[in-house]
């Protein structure tokens, strides 16, 4: 064979290696990218009434499950790291929510998981009330995963319950926007940077040959990003002034 050619295939494979590491390094820490535009939102204003705590309920559920999901179904540890970021980036979000709700309270009552009270799910005043939340459902998902961790019907249904979850994301900071009628205190950019993550993990789960759970829940979170956009275009007097 030409030794020109030889060169040529070699220069193509590295570059495909090197792209395929920098796509895996995307997925892996690009969902937790979304939440930094949030997070410095919240700690210039000292106000998290604007961002949804729900959202990070739906994606730690959905990130214990796919890890869960992995374990009986052994996919790209890509993704497997990607939930573990993912999940330390929720709890990072939550911790900031909770110093700010805490310093800005008037009253001195506080809601605990150990009240016991519905009402006040996930509105708890202690950040160590959603660890122990956390640490409790990883418990009850071992056990489970355990005894069934034979059956293929669970397995799938455990990694479509786990998608279906995830797509789920938007739909807590929707919903709010809805009942408030407004996207005030929202990051426009954290909504942004979640439809280019879901575009793009969209497009890397289908050319990957991932497990169909995962891209069809990329294609219904593309549309509840756009839903939410739309809301911002609706809602917003002065849309433009939302980037700065």
């Amino acid at each position: 064979m030409d030794p020109e050619v030889v060169l040529q295939e070699e220069d193509v494979g590295g570059s495909w290696m090197l792209l395929s590491w920098l796509a895996a390094f995307a997925m892996v820490f690009g969902g937790a990218l979304p939440y930094v535009p949030q997070y410095q939102e919240i700690q210039k204003s000292s106000n998290s009434e604007g961002f949804s705590t729900r959202v990070c309920l739906v994606l730690l559920i959905a990130n214990i499950l796919r890890i869960f999901f992995w374990i009986g179904k052994q996919f790209e540890v890509t993704l497997l790291l990607q939930s573990v970021v993912m999940i330390l980036t929720m709890f990072a979000m939550l911790h900031l929510c909770c110093t700010v709700q805490n310093t800005n309270r008037v009253s001195t009552k506080q809601h605990r998981l150990s009240d016991l009270n519905l009402d006040y799910f996930w509105k708890w005043s202690a950040f160590e009330d959603y660890l122990f939340f956390c640490f409790g459902f990883t418990v009850l998902c071992t056990i489970i995963t355990l005894l069934l961790l034979d059956s293929t019907v669970f397995v799938e249904m455990l990694g479509s319950l786990a998608v279906m979850s995830e797509a789920m994301l938007g739909v807590p900071q929707l919903m709010q926007n809805l009942q408030t009628r407004s996207t005030k205190g929202m990051s426009v950019k954290m909504v942004l940077l979640w439809t280019a993550g879901d575009v793009f993990k969209t497009t890397y789960f289908i050319m990957n040959d991932s497990p169909a759970q995962f891209w069809v829940c990329g294609s219904v979170q593309i549309l509840i990003d756009v839903a939410i956009l739309l809301q911002v275009l609706f809602y917003s007097q002065d849309t433009w002034a939302k980037f700065g």
